[in-house]
């Protein structure tokens, strides 16, 4: 099996040793290509109006100067694309991708990324606390046997997984559960400075939450010491909302007709 690693953090992030030394319990066949620098928030955008340049790190390591969905592109497409991986593991985030966060995480992108290009994927991502060191034997101790039940299933097409660690140590884990994403409500706290020269710039600040949701939503594992384990679709289409509009317009049109 070969298994294509990337991520958000860049490739000299401590989450993405952590990964390979999971990945590498599956198969030795393990690349990695990962953004040159932190692409955090990138979500999943693309490089259009720059050139992408790669830097061998070592056998079958890579850093490319673009976003996560350049680096799973690039790879399949170019770096991979006379034996292309049978899986793609993104992360290990340091930092949780829950709910909204989903929205902005160049993690999940990355797994993004590999669904469209019919490739398994899964982003992974560990909770941390500011005050303290992140738990990354947490991630190495559960996942290599989450990964190989993963593997046995067949994934939907256009359907990524999204796990998510605890931030407590090991042995505190409570368990799996199988999630549905949060809902919480989110601001973004912009907080306004003044440079040395009195001009005004601005830092799009991290904005704190209690962690609380719904039962069986990712935010509920997460604080209740559990791993989460979400199936998201890229089929963005809301099913209620096409049976009321396809109602209204054919309803419109009767009327039109009449």
């Amino acid at each position: 099996m070969r298994i294509l690693l990337s991520n958000d953090d860049g490739i000299n992030a401590a989450g993405l040793k952590s990964l390979e030394t999971i990945a590498r319990q599956l198969t030795n066949d393990v690349w990695i290509v990962a953004p040159e620098l932190d692409q955090s928030g990138s979500a999943h955008s693309l490089t259009l109006r720059d050139p992408l340049r790669l830097r061998e790190i070592s056998d079958q390591k890579f850093a490319l100067s673009g976003t996560p969905t350049d680096c799973v592109l690039f790879a399949v497409n170019h770096l991979l694309k006379d034996k292309k991986p049978d899986l793609i593991l993104s992360g290990i985030n340091h930092g949780a991708n829950l709910a909204e966060d989903i929205t902005y995480s160049g993690t999940v992108a990355a797994a993004m990324e590999g669904v469209l290009l019919h490739i398994p994927s899964i982003a992974i991502s560990l909770c941390i606390n500011k005050n303290h060191p992140a738990k990354w034997a947490t991630a190495e101790k559960h996942l290599p046997p989450i990964l190989k039940d993963l593997l046995t299933l067949c994934q939907d097409p256009y359907t990524l997984i999204n796990i998510n660690v605890p931030d407590v140590i090991a042995s505190s884990v409570k368990g799996v559960k199988v999630t549905r994403q949060g809902q919480r409500s989110y601001q973004d706290e912009l907080h306004e400075c003044v440079d040395p020269r009195g001009k005004k710039y601005y830092w799009i600040g991290v904005v704190n939450h209690d962690g609380s949701g719904e039962t069986g939503t990712d935010l509920e594992a997460i604080k209740t010491g559990y791993i989460s384990v979400t199936p998201l679709s890229l089929d963005f289409t809301h099913e209620k909302s096409l049976t009321k509009l396809t109602n209204l317009f054919s309803k419109e049109r009767s009327n039109e007709a009449a």
